[in-house]
């Protein structure tokens, strides 16, 4: 398996609720993903409140990451949200 090394131009600089857990995310170079995240939400119990909607759609950037919760409660690696492998 190829490790993906991280850069500069991974940093979300922007993040939109499109619908259904599906957020678009620009990137510092101005790239675009538009990632499901509701796998991700069944597949890992750590994730599972925010399957509740309200609480899924109250994200932040911080870091040039997309977080959920006051602690980073739901985090995933800018790697796999910049190369779209969330779930590879």
């Amino acid at each position: 398996m190829t490790k993906i090394k991280p850069n500069h131009h991974m940093k979300v600089i922007q993040a939109n609720y499109i619908n259904n857990y599906t957020i678009e995310l620009e990137f510092e170079d101005q790239k675009k993903n538009v990632i499901n995240f509701l796998p991700a939400l069944k597949k890992y119990p750590n994730c599972a409140k925010f399957l509740d909607t309200t609480l899924f759609k109250n994200f932040k950037i911080e870091s040039g990451n997309i977080v959920w919760g006051k602690n980073w409660d739901m985090i995933f690696t800018i790697e796999s949200l910049y190369h779209n492998t969330l779930y590879a």
